[in-house]
């Protein structure tokens, strides 16, 4: 990944110790919250690598907690965010995965509400930076740096064009975009990373799209949205 400022580097403004095990956890708990669109009712956190190895003594599973609660990198209450989740009633539980992950601080959060799951896999991979390896079985791969759409939709011809001409009338500079599906003509997922927040009137446009099912949007530059 090519950092994109000094701030990329040397990290966020956060509750340490550590941008990697901190930083990074909390904002790849805030994607997973983000992505369910909801407080989850269940959480269930698998560390590999580095995070399964020292979560505890670096307080990762406090910050991948706080994401999930949606608290921002510099929240004081990511000490207490176990606690705090408990007391809004999310069951959340931790295992350590003993088989290598795709980067040392990697990890897999389930989230559950009702019918509604999310399944998400990243990595902190410095500086408070993450990357997203998977979403909901589709390997897809983005930095959540941007205003990003998660466009859960049918694998059909011309689809991507549409879902292009929206973004191009709704004045949406797409910054970074990538597709995958589980089968031809079946299910896929479009990944669209954008300079600018999201209009609600683009939103809706995509949602009428015939074959679009779901979308979901994870924007970590919205600090309003951290509570």
């Amino acid at each position: 990944m090519r950092f994109k400022d000094v701030f990329s580097i040397i990290g966020p403004s956060m509750i340490g110790p550590s941008s990697s095990h901190t930083a990074g956890a909390v904002r790849l708990g805030r994607c997973a919250r983000q992505a369910l669109g909801a407080s989850p009712e269940e959480a269930v956190i698998r560390f590999y690598g580095s995070f399964a190895d020292t979560y505890m003594g670096h307080g990762t599973d406090l910050a991948i907690t706080a994401g999930i609660m949606n608290y921002d990198t510099d929240d004081a209450r990511i000490r207490d965010s176990i606690r705090l989740a408990a007391e809004e009633g999310i069951a959340i539980s931790f295992q350590s995965e003993l088989r290598p992950g795709p980067h040392p601080n990697t990890a897999t959060i389930l989230l559950r509400r009702g019918v509604c799951t999310v399944r998400m896999t990243g990595c902190s991979i410095g500086g408070g930076n993450i990357e997203l390896v998977g979403v909901n079985g589709f390997d897809v791969k983005f930095t959540a740096i941007y205003p990003t759409l998660l466009i859960y939709h049918r694998d059909r011809s011309g689809i991507l064009a549409e879902i292009t001409d929206i973004a191009k009338h709704s004045g949406i500079n797409i910054s970074y975009m990538e597709v995958d599906r589980k089968s031809r003509n079946g299910e896929a997922l479009t990944v669209i990373e954008s300079d600018q927040p999201f209009k609600p009137e683009a939103i809706a446009s995509l949602g009428l799209l015939p074959d679009v099912r779901e979308i979901s949007i994870i924007d970590l530059t919205n600090r309003e949205e951290a509570r």
